[in-house]
């Protein structure tokens, strides 16, 4: 894994090994944007490139692509997979939320 302040957990990367690996793409693409419940909110997409100045974190035979300003607000956060009852999902734990919404996607920053 590259020296960098964004981490996988191995159930994430091996969730996204496979999901690549069955949508014949690269990596999974994860940003913050503007928006949601509380103000920011994280985005998951496919992605087969990175862009020049985006930071790629391997892991595990995954790669997750961050841009700068989204790495900003994700500066020590952990990505994770859940397969529960009530569904499964990616969830980032981020040290930077000081709150989060219930439905996990949207959070705040001070």
């Amino acid at each position: 894994m590259n020296a960098t302040p964004f981490r996988l957990t191995d159930r994430a990367a091996a969730r996204i090994a496979e999901i690549a690996a069955a949508e014949r793409s690269a990596a999974l693409r994860v940003a913050v944007l503007a928006g949601g419940c509380s103000g920011f909110q994280y985005r998951f997409a496919l992605d087969g490139d990175p862009a020049p100045d985006d930071v790629v974190v391997e892991h595990a035979g995954a790669r997750v692509l961050i841009d700068p300003a989204s790495l900003d607000l994700l500066s020590g956060a952990e990505l994770d997979y859940t397969d529960e009852l009530m569904g499964s999902h990616f969830a980032v734990r981020n040290p930077n939320a000081s709150s989060a919404c219930g439905c996990g996607t949207s959070f705040s920053v001070d």
